[in-house]
């Protein structure tokens, strides 16, 4: 009776993990942004939550051809859905179109808003990149701002460039491209500010950007208005300490936790989906409601 039940249970067991859902998350991170690990983070939480698996994968070499493939290896594996980060339509999108054609439904998170239809997705969760950049615009020159400059770390990433031509709504564009290695932001951000003492405001489009352009206006000496995108540890104190004016914050856990829900529940609840993209920012966070944040940057959101 005893080795009955075990194998019962053993069988049992089996059973389960054989039919646990399966989700793969592939973003466009390099390994570098402080960004994505909360983004990873509420895609682990939302399958321990429904008791799914959960892969997460990124090309280290930022190369959009390494993630087609990240996209085309998790599509050939046949999982319950992939999540997956939109930059670049053109290089992402056949891959993509492949996985759905395949069987698998798609969301699309974070960047390509835009084109998560047109390349078969079945809904988008992510921030209105260019509505973001146009807040942060007016913002900025509510509080003074004349001439600013974009500091944008993915040249390829039209979400990012949606950012900077949002913030210079009905002006002309002004973005250099900072690269995504934290020295050389430092550095051509300084070099910027030296070659155009007009320069009176900044834009940082990521985390780590922000950081980097308030060492390069330090060893400056300038006095330059500075805003940036999304939340870190680091962000919180330069809020704190008067060298940010604001970070808009887009609450990149809820880009990583609701696809994986509502991937499950379209799975397995007969195709159950909202009926719009969710917008999960902007939000303005300054001086004024840092604290009541801090704790959660760099961790969930």
């Amino acid at each position: 009776m005893r080795n009955l039940t075990l194998a019962a249970t053993a069988l049992l067991l089996m059973t389960s993990t054989a039919f646990a859902e399966r989700y793969v998350m592939i973003t466009h991170t390099q390994g570098t942004d402080t960004f994505w690990p909360v983004v990873e983070k509420g895609g682990r939480d939302a399958a321990a939550a429904i008791g799914a698996d959960f892969e997460y994968n990124f090309a280290p070499s930022g190369d959009m051809a390494d993630m087609a493939s990240l996209i085309e290896a998790a599509t050939a594996t046949q999982p319950d859905g992939i999540v997956v980060s939109l930059p670049d339509v053109g290089a992402l999108g056949p891959a993509i179109q492949a996985a759905v054609a395949s069987g698998v439904p798609v969301i699309t998170i974070n960047s390509g808003a835009d084109f998560s239809r047109s390349v078969g997705a079945i809904m988008h969760i992510g921030q209105p990149e260019r509505l973001a950049g146009e807040a942060a615009g007016r913002r900025a020159r509510e509080e003074g701002a004349v001439n600013g400059l974009c500091l944008n770390h993915e040249a390829f990433n039209a979400s990012l460039v949606e950012r900077c031509e949002g913030y210079f709504e009905g002006r002309p564009l002004n973005m250099i491209d900072v690269s995504n290695d934290v020295a050389q932001i430092e550095a051509r951000t300084a070099a910027a500010l030296q070659s155009n003492t007009d320069i009176d405001s900044l834009l940082a489009v990521g985390p780590h950007v922000c950081e980097a352009a308030a060492a390069a206006i330090d060893s400056v000496g300038a006095d330059i208005h500075l805003s940036c995108f999304d939340l870190t540890p680091g962000v919180i104190n330069l809020i704190k300490d008067g060298k940010v004016a604001y970070a808009i914050d887009q609450q990149q856990r809820l880009q990583g936790y609701l696809p994986v829900i509502f991937l499950h529940l379209y799975t397995t609840g007969g195709g159950l989906l909202p009926g719009s993209d969710v917008p999960s920012g902007p939000g303005f966070v300054d001086q004024s409601n840092a604290a009541a944040v801090e704790a959660l940057a760099g961790v969930d959101r």
